[in-house]
């Protein structure tokens, strides 16, 4: 593990606000980019991903998140790499190490059943820290270049939105074609259906093909 790289990443933790501006400059524009160019092709992501900046607040985001204390098959919590003899600072950099080198690999997660309200139980996948963190930092790197490619109306697990907004977004955009449906449940559930139905076969739903075509992972 290079020395250099644990100080460079140690460094970066102690000043967030600092982190915070790098990435989201380099987020702008990787959106804006692909705003402009809808059939670009973003070369060399791999760098962004490992890059110590991207890790440093991949690692925030891990580590504020509320399953932080729970741990994946191989124990480790992000409070027990906090306390640990390396420190964050030289998991991380382990960690971007393993990364560049190709040697990283995600392990599978520990399985655990959770109760749900209707009193059932559903199986729920815990990563460990290390997938979790690399993860986040694909998450940096590919949200604004993909957010460029929904559609207005998709609300689903995208950020500022919630998928509650859904119906009133579509019943917006129905209107400017056709007549709303009346907002009665009987009324408005096959329509809807008809709708996504519609809607998840249609050619609006390209977006899978062309973004599978953004990223070139080159190092």
């Amino acid at each position: 593990m290079p020395e250099d790289a644990s100080v460079n990443i140690g460094a970066l933790l102690d000043h967030p606000r600092m982190v915070r501006e790098r990435i989201l400059g380099i987020q702008t524009k990787l959106h804006r980019w692909a705003v402009v160019d809808r059939d670009r092709r973003f070369d060399d992501l791999f760098n962004l991903v490992v890059d110590p900046a991207f890790l440093a607040m991949a690692w925030t985001r891990v580590r504020e998140n509320k399953g932080a204390k729970t741990a994946g098959i191989d124990g480790a919590t992000a409070w027990s790499i906090e306390n640990s003899e390396q420190g964050v600072a030289g998991f991380l950099a382990e960690l971007r190490s393993s990364v560049m080198d190709r040697s990283f690999r995600p392990v599978p997660v520990r399985t655990v059943m959770i109760p749900k309200a209707n009193g059932k139980r559903r199986r729920l996948g815990i990563p460990t820290v290390r997938d979790r963190v690399v993860q986040a930092s694909l998450k940096l790197v590919l949200e604004p270049i993909l957010e460029a490619d929904f559609d207005p109306c998709s609300y689903g697990l995208r950020p500022e939105r919630r998928s509650g907004s859904t119906p009133l977004a579509a019943t917006t955009m129905s209107s400017r074609v056709i007549s709303p449906p009346v907002s009665t449940r009987s009324t408005t559930t096959p329509y809807w259906d008809g709708y996504v139905a519609g809607s998840w076969t249609g050619g609006s739903w390209d977006w899978s093909r062309r973004s599978s075509r953004r990223a070139c992972w080159t190092s």
